[in-house]
């Protein structure tokens, strides 16, 4: 009887909590909570103490809409990006698994409390199927077993230099609404300039140090000649790989005309490598 009682009451405090046992045989905590028939995991915790107080901390969240992700403070048993979930799920009524905020034609993704990236909301399915990282500046997800740049989703490559090959219409880099991505260089080794107030296309490669292939009108011209220049280095045995430009809105004869067509400063015909 006095087992019982003793089970009885512990259930009644730690409610929202269960215990687990983990692969070395140690106990975990874990914490849950039911809201608009959706039942949510909270995390595990060390102690039952802990899981029932990010029990507590949820409970509050869901019940009161004066609550806001700018109250949550550092030390808060409950993780920040359970916080974002409920509070997207109690304002917005959809359920994220991922720390999204939505908004009307956009969304918040919380890096952290003070460190956020705004989407498109055609984005949302992807974002919230894929958990952002971040090391360092780099911004990636896992997919597949690969590392997916979250730039290069957006056509920014690795190499690319903001102000050159591409840049943020609001100058705000964490606002990755496709209106807001300007891709001034598509291509490897092409850069865009400005020419006696005309735009011009500068083909660039680099073997020991960067050289000028030549300067077109258009940027499908300069990408076919860094692809004829880094042919040309290859053949004569570089040693060096380069990335080729693939023109996706040119027919194989058209790019074959342009190719045998394009001029090349004589400086990389001759190179010796």
């Amino acid at each position: 009887m006095h087992i019982y009682a003793e089970r009885f009451f512990m259930a009644s405090k730690y409610i929202g909590v269960y215990e687990t046992t983990l692969k070395d045989g140690s106990m975990s905590y874990r914490s849950s909570i039911v809201f608009c028939k959706k039942h949510i995991a909270l995390g595990s915790f060390e102690t039952a103490a802990k899981a029932h107080k990010a029990y507590e901390q949820a409970s509050r969240i869901v019940k009161d809409p004066s609550w806001t992700l700018s109250k949550y403070r550092k030390g808060t048993t409950l993780p920040f990006e359970k916080c974002v979930v409920l509070v997207n799920f109690r304002d917005n009524h959809m359920y994220i698994p991922t720390p999204i905020y939505l908004q009307k034609n956009y969304f918040y993704y919380y890096l952290s409390q003070n460190n956020t990236l705004k989407f498109d909301i055609d984005d949302l399915f992807y974002y919230s199927m894929h958990k952002i990282m971040q090391r360092g500046s780099h911004l990636f997800v896992a997919d597949y077993g690969s590392q997916i740049s979250i730039p290069s989703r957006y056509g920014i490559k690795s190499y690319a230099v903001r102000g050159r090959d591409y840049d943020f219409v609001n100058g705000d880099p964490t606002d990755f609404r496709y209106e807001n991505i300007v891709i001034l260089n598509r291509y490897n080794g092409v850069r865009q300039i400005s020419e006696n107030g005309f735009i011009k296309y500068k083909a660039v490669i680099h073997v020991k140090s960067n050289y000028v292939v030549g300067k077109y009108n258009t940027e499908n011209e300069a990408a076919i000649a860094y692809n004829k220049a880094a042919d040309i280095l290859m053949k004569k045995g570089i040693g060096k790989k380069y990335a080729l430009n693939y023109i996706e809105d040119l027919s194989a004869s058209q790019y074959a005309e342009i190719y045998t067509n394009i001029k090349l400063r004589k400086t990389i015909e001759n190179m010796e490598v």
